[in-house]
């Protein structure tokens, strides 16, 4: 989809369509993501905070004053609001901005759904910590098929409300969404970083969704959204208990976008990324910064949500992100893969995970005619979960 804002930073452009595509489910209105970006200088973060902030605290506090129908939709778009303020920032993890707006994004979401049916707040045990999360519980009587939903490198278990919860709950489906280890509760609560070995997460997760009532045990299925798309693959190739999985979009190197750009293959990349000291790769990945708005983000949230105290170090852990090694055949679970011909991240992964799948799989392609040519989808939410959903019918 050609940008209607930002033209000059492919990633303003590409976290603002993400705000436009929340409207299919209640989480923005046109107007305001329009008002709010034109109060925007391309690459300022500073800029971009203040813009997303005004127009949350402008909506919190209406929503105090207002009846409850029209108060729970005012929380639910100064949720994503909030979240898209503070998104940029975490270059620098003391900056109090960071919690200040995360903070507010999850109290409006939670004041939003309290007053929604069949929504509640969860708390998985995980390792001594909980990951917190929410649960759709489908209408009717009787048990239902169940499905896990997480996000992937930035994403929170908020966001998805309106990326396939709320989609996926009309259709029939208890729904659980979660924040992993590396994903906005895990970190700002508990210093949770990322881990590439997705099963010991997954695997706790399905502990505790399959002793919640009326599930179907033998109906359990996974998404990932973003780099999700790796991560839940990976876990489906070492949890029998999933019925089927779906990656949105379909990734198996996550690594491969920073071995493209760099004049090294795969392995010397990782032999330099873990070693002690190497001044050129860092003299690359400095100019990366500075010649690209995606790179800029990528490498700072990476640092944030992986660990790293340069941007070296946290390439390092970055590329153990992948499904090599056999991980992929492993996966025998029906499988559907989910393809964005204009993916700013990932352009040709879904076909190498696809072509690697053993099990029943399916390549499922959006185009921009569609308008659902970007990454995950974000601008055709609803008929991205349309057919999603028809899949999953038919397999589960």
């Amino acid at each position: 989809m050609k940008p209607l804002l930002f033209e000059d930073d492919p990633q303003f452009w590409f976290e603002t369509l993400i705000a436009l595509g929340e409207i299919a489910y209640g989480g923005a209105d046109f107007g305001e993501v329009v008002a709010t970006a034109s109060n925007i200088k391309s690459g300022d973060y500073d800029s971009w905070h203040d813009a997303w902030l005004a127009t949350a605290e402008r909506l919190y506090a209406e929503a105090a004053t207002m009846h409850p129908v029209s108060a729970r939709d005012a929380y639910l778009r100064a949720s994503t609001y909030y979240r898209r303020a503070e998104f940029f920032l975490h270059g620098n993890p003391e900056d109090l901005r960071i919690n200040y707006a995360y903070e507010r994004n999850v109290e409006c979401f939670q004041l939003a759904v309290e007053s929604i049916d069949h929504v509640e707040r969860i708390e998985i045990p995980y390792d001594g910590h909980v990951l917190r999360g929410y649960f759709y519980r489908a209408p009717g009587d009787g048990p239902k098929p169940l499905l896990v939903v997480h996000n992937g490198f930035d994403g929170s278990a908020e966001d998805l409300h309106f990326m396939g919860a709320t989609a996926g709950q009309e259709r029939g489906y208890h729904v659980l969404t979660f924040d992993g280890p590396g994903q906005p509760s895990a970190v700002h609560r508990d210093g949770l970083l990322f881990r590439p070995d997705w099963e010991h997460v997954v695997s706790q997760v399905l502990d505790y969704a399959l002793a919640l009532p009326n599930v179907i045990p033998e109906k359990v299925a996974l998404i990932g959204w973003s780099l999700g798309g790796m991560l839940a693959p990976r876990a489906a190739a070492f949890e029998p208990r999933l019925s089927a999985v779906v990656a949105v979009d379909g990734l198996f190197d996550a690594g491969a976008v920073f071995v493209e750009q760099l004049p090294w293959d795969r392995e010397e990349l990782v032999r330099r990324a873990n070693a002690p000291e190497d001044p050129e790769l860092d003299a690359f990945l400095a100019a990366a910064r500075e010649q690209s708005p995606t790179v800029r983000w990528a490498l700072s949230h990476g640092r944030y949500v992986m660990g790293g105290a340069t941007d070296r170090e946290f390439l390092a852990k970055y590329l153990e992100y992948h499904l090599y090694d056999g991980v992929a055949e492993r996966i025998t679970c029906p499988a559907l893969i989910c393809d964005a011909p204009e993916d700013l991240f990932f352009t040709g992964q879904p076909q190498q995970l696809y072509d690697r799948i053993s099990g029943p799989k399916k390549m499922l392609n959006f185009t921009a005619e569609e308008g659902a040519d970007a990454h995950c989808h974000v601008g055709a939410m609803r008929l991205a979960s349309g057919r999603i959903y028809d899949w999953l019918d038919d397999v589960l």
